[in-house]
């Protein structure tokens, strides 16, 4: 990491170890690495327990995965989070989001989107993160499409989804693997 240095696994407080072990053990990865945000966040052991507990929580909520990784991508994007991006980009495929829509989207293009779910989900997300609002018709139109439960969900992970962008992006967490996926 560029900015926040890893921590030594042999100098982790009993808290940070703690915690570490939890985030190892819901984002499994060979040898129990902890990497990305988690790893900036383990510097503030409550603030990772925090944030491990709120990823879980959206891993089990009930929107549907391909609009709720939709979602990341337009917040990835719009905050220009690589290592977000590297993350989610193969997952929002996998999770059944045309290659071209995530092509759309990298590039900064307005996607074609032929689903009238991601259009919502698209324009209110963009609606959110340009305006820091939602209009009353936007409100609406989501909330007739998704339910109270499944709106709350996605504005929530618009919310935690932002969290974790800025964070890659003011400690700069570069992306393992390889060049940075989102062009400038």
């Amino acid at each position: 990491m560029a900015r926040a240095p890893a921590i030594d696994i042999a100098k982790l407080s009993a808290e940070q170890k703690r915690v570490r072990d939890e985030i190892a053990k819901r984002i499994p990865r060979p040898g129990g690495e902890v990497r990305g945000p988690f790893a900036v966040m383990l510097h503030a052991p409550a603030v990772a327990d925090g944030a491990i507990r709120t990823y879980t929580a959206f891993r089990e909520a009930k929107i549907e995965r391909r609009l709720f990784e939709l979602m990341i991508l337009v917040v990835a994007r719009y905050h220009g989070a690589q290592y977000e991006w590297y993350a989610h980009g193969p997952r929002s495929i996998e999770a059944g989001i045309a290659p071209e829509v995530v092509e759309a989207i990298r590039n900064r293009r307005t996607p074609v989107l032929t689903g009238d779910d991601e259009k919502m989900v698209y324009d209110t997300v963009t609606e959110l993160c340009v305006s820091r609002r939602l209009s009353q018709a936007s409100y609406d139109r989501a909330l007739a499409a998704l339910g109270m439960e499944c709106l709350v969900e996605l504005i929530a992970g618009t919310g935690f989804y932002t969290m974790i962008a800025l964070t890659l992006n003011a400690f700069d967490v570069p992306v393992p693997d390889g060049p940075r996926p989102l062009p400038d």
